[in-house]
């Protein structure tokens, strides 16, 4: 049996599998099997897209190893592989830091396998809600500064919305979640630091307007959650932050298609495909996290 350690910044946690060496093949058909993101195309050693970083978790225990030729020639062809590597490898059966996680056996050994995951956003963005595609009420944006500042506002009231929960889970004896909280609100607020750089006059003034103003009644990055329960899932937690996220994506969606300012239009565009990607990511974390609940109930039941 082999402790098998995946990780990467488009997953929840950190999430370890058991696999007897051979019994599921690649790192790539492992991952699979458990629902972990690595990203991968051709499956077959020719594109490269299934890289991932490795580690052996037992510096005691050395296996052979098969590196192909197919791979060699990828791992140069991406930087990621020296002629050291390969001499130890063909030499010495050490195998390389990096790896092609389709052509990578599971050995019989603990390792820790992580990867940046697919940054490529989809051809189509998150599905609309059927208030958010008709709607056209809200807020009007007449400038670039001004659609600028509305951003500032609402990633700084996302930002303190997750901080505030935040507290309240750590203060209900929730840490794990409010853990997950605080590491929202960081992003949020690394979003309206980027959003307040670009402005060349902020308005300061600037309010979000109040829940009746957009779709569904609920402010964009505004979940629906009651704070302060100790029985909060991080499962639960991600659900409701994929809520705040996908409002935020409807509310630069709606700008991107309605401002009558092409250069508004161009740069809320810009952030439509920036929120598609936090909605896409929220999604992953989500289906990561169901597929350990699941496997962990089967284990306990």
């Amino acid at each position: 049996m082999a402790n098998v350690t995946f990780s990467s910044p488009i997953m929840p946690r950190d999430i370890t599998v058991y696999a007897v060496a051979g019994d599921r093949g690649t790192l790539l058909a492992l991952a699979k099997a458990h629902h972990i993101p690595i990203p991968f195309d051709c499956q077959d050693g020719e594109c490269g897209s299934c890289v991932v970083e490795t580690k052996n978790l037992d510096a005691h225990s050395r296996h052979a190893i098969a590196l192909t030729e197919k791979e060699k020639e990828m791992l140069r062809q991406l930087g990621k592989i020296t002629p050291e590597e390969i001499r130890e490898a063909e030499v010495n059966d050490v195998a390389p830091r990096y790896r092609l996680a389709c052509q990578c056996f599971v050995r019989d050994e603990d390792s820790f396998v992580s990867f940046d995951g697919d940054h490529t956003l989809p051809a189509k963005g998150p599905a609309l809600s059927t208030a958010a595609g008709i709607y056209k009420g809200g807020v009007e944006i007449h400038s670039l500064d001004e659609f600028l500042s509305f951003a500032v506002k609402l990633e700084e009231d996302a930002a303190r919305h997750y901080e505030t929960l935040a507290e309240a889970m750590a203060a209900a004896g929730n840490p794990d979640v409010a853990g997950l909280f605080r590491q929202l609100g960081g992003y949020s607020r690394l979003h309206l630091e980027a959003a307040r750089a670009r402005c060349e006059r902020y308005h300061a003034d600037i309010h979000l307007p109040a829940d009746t103003a957009w779709p569904e009644n609920h402010a964009p990055e505004r979940t629906g959650l009651w704070a302060g329960d100790p029985e909060l899932s991080r499962l639960g937690a991600l659900k409701a932050a994929l809520e705040g996220e996908t409002r935020g994506y409807e509310f630069y969606y709606r700008v991107a298609n309605t401002a009558k300012d092409a250069e508004v239009r161009k740069v809320a565009k810009e952030f439509v495909r920036e929120e598609a990607e936090h909605v896409e990511n929220l999604r992953r974390w989500i289906e990561t996290e169901s597929a350990a609940r699941s496997e962990a109930e089967a284990v306990t039941a």
